[in-house]
């Protein structure tokens, strides 16, 4: 009763004041007029950022690949807070039947690949490769509100990375990196002229830097500007985990440019300091948010500041990545981070969830009782692992060290349903309450190389009798009520802390369990987490059964909270 009533509150309050969500387990902002890297600490790998047409806002998307929904929106008044507020697309790709089934099933690592967001004349655009289809763009006048349905500019594979620049005379171009896994060649960026509105190739694509054989190999994720009559590609390069920035510039957009390293690890422990965007603010300052490889908790985003005095855009400190520093000039002294727990309370999914497919109704839905339920999906013939399951809901790590706690229901028709907690990559490791007979099992499943066809293991914690069944129905179902939990910590915090090569080492994952949310009994050993198909690492639910012809059962999600480990 008490839920509901404080549902009915949260609901009443955007009315009167709007809530700003702090993180519990990480806020970049030391509230006393600086900042600590990363200012994301979580996987919003290719970020770029624009300047909104106040003046003071600022806008982020990154790379979301097969997840729906895909392109997230972040919002910002100092680039150090930031919030989720929308999408911009939904399911990939509505509108084109042939794809929409392509992405009903997960592809990993497919999909959208490293986005730029761009303000023009009055509109906000989005650009991506999927190297798979060619290039896409999406608009708005709102970031906040709905944006256009997608429309393919570019027909064609291994397109990626890709950024319009629209310039003083109107005309608008396009450059773009090469996927190798496609195109069988890489590390060149081309540069092609657009249609005025940007919707169409008007010219040839022309080679303006080429990386092979040098250095510079693997440069990629270029961002196209101009400054003081210069044409300006920003990209990095010489790879991800060991890489760099590069900044070129050209009197012309189609080069020759000349190039110069401007941001690299160093001697700081930030190692391949990559692809990101530069915005010049109001108030006269220049930044660039970029990512940094975290491995298994994917890429986190940093914020350096851009010195541009030798006519170069050198960023950081010297060139160099920073750890603390002063925060950007701003009128806002908000903090706020991107929202991490739910207590399933609203009509509508909270804005960090995403599926691993796209979305169909079948996955889940909210409830009118403060719960949002998932129901079992249906696991193919002869299934092998988890890999294969779309309506997994998932969510991005938030920190080094975190600890997550649900409250659930299964409810099950038929043998071999199951659901529950679980963190999701290439390895996987769940904890799901599982009907055998007349009652559950609690069991830990765990999987290596998963992406390869690997097989799981099972370890039985306990056997639990069902905490209601029902009396009445065509088919009853039987009910279990559970707290599930897991914690994640690094190996030896001090190791990873004092490491001068760069981030090393694979958090830990330890689940735990309790039936009355109070005393809590470990599960098993501690597992290793790993990243998945070019993301991070993710946690949330899993909810499938085996048996093609029963009715589905569910799991009914009360609440996640996420705490310090």
């Amino acid at each position: 009763m008490m839920k509901r009533m404080l549902s009915v509150f949260v609901l009443c309050v955007p009315m009167m004041v709007q809530a700003q969500y702090k993180s519990l387990v990480w806020s970049p902002d030391n509230g006393d007029g600086t900042y600590t890297n990363p200012v994301i600490n979580a996987d919003y790998s290719d970020p770029d950022v624009c300047v909104g047409a106040s003046g003071e806002d600022y806008y982020m998307t990154a790379s979301s690949f097969q997840c729906v929904p895909g392109l997230p929106i972040l919002h910002s008044k100092d680039l150090v807070n930031w919030e989720i507020i929308n999408y911009a697309l939904g399911n990939l790709y509505e509108g084109d039947c042939k794809l929409l089934e392509h992405f009903s099933k997960p592809q990993h690592g497919a999909g959208v690949w490293a986005p730029s967001i761009r303000y023009h004349d009055g509109w906000y655009y989005i650009y991506w490769g999927d190297p798979d289809f060619g290039v896409y763009m999406v608009k708005t006048q709102d970031p906040a509100g709905k944006w256009e349905a997608p429309v393919c500019i570019i027909k064609g594979t291994g397109y990626i990375d890709t950024t319009p620049l629209w310039d003083d005379d109107g005309k608008c171009y396009l450059v773009n990196g090469w996927a190798n896994s496609r195109s069988k060649f890489a590390s060149v960026l081309t540069v092609r002229e657009m249609s005025p509105d940007g919707l169409k190739p008007i010219g040839d694509p022309v080679i303006v830097f080429d990386g092979n054989g040098t250095a510079n190999r693997t440069c990629e994720g270029p961002k196209f500007y101009k400054r003081d009559g210069w044409y300006w590609i920003m990209c990095p390069a010489g790879g991800v985990p060991e890489g760099f920035q590069l900044a070129m510039r050209s009197k012309s957009p189609f080069g020759p440019y000349e190039h110069k390293i401007v941001l690299a690890q160093g001697k700081t422990n930030i190692n391949g300091p990559h692809q990101g965007g530069w915005v010049h603010t109001k108030y006269g300052e220049d930044w660039f948010l970029h990512f940094q490889d975290k491995e298994a908790y994917g890429r986190v985003v940093h914020l350096n500041p851009v010195d541009w005095s030798t006519g170069w855009p050198i960023m950081g400190k010297k060139g160099e990545p920073v750890t603390t520093y002063k925060k950007p000039k701003s009128s806002s002294n908000v903090i706020v981070n991107p929202v991490e727990s739910d207590e399933f309370n609203t009509p509508t999914l909270g804005k960090q969830w995403a599926w691993h497919a796209n979305y169909d109704e079948k996955f889940g839905t909210a409830t009118a009782f403060g719960t949002y339920r998932i129901y079992n999906y249906k696991l193919s013939e002869g299934w092998i692992n988890f890999w294969e399951v779309p309506n997994m809901l998932l969510q991005k790590t938030p920190a080094d060290e975190f600890t997550v706690t649900t409250k659930l229901r299964m409810t099950s028709k038929a043998d071999g349903q199951m659901g529950g907690l679980i963190m999701m990559g290439l390895d996987y490791q769940a904890l799901v309450v599982k009907r055998v007979g007349k009652t559950f099992q609690l069991v830990v499943t765990t999987c290596q190389q998963a992406d390869k066809g690997k097989a799981p293991e099972e370890t039985l914690i306990a056997t639990l009798k069902p905490t209601a069944e029902d009396k009445i129905d065509y088919h009853p179902g039987i009910h279990e009520d559970i707290y599930l939990r897991l914690q994640v910590t690094l190996p030896d915090a001090e190791k990873l802390k004092n490491n001068q090569q760069g981030f090393d080492g694979r958090p830990q994952v330890r689940f735990s369990y309790s039936l009355d949310g109070k005393k809590f009994t470990d599960c098993g050993e501690a597992y290793k987490m790993r990243q998945g198909k070019w993301i991070g690492a993710k946690f949330g639910f899993v909810s499938v059964e085996t048996d093609p012809k029963c009715d589905r059962g569910w799991i009914d999600v009360d609440w996640i909270r996420v705490t310090h480990s």
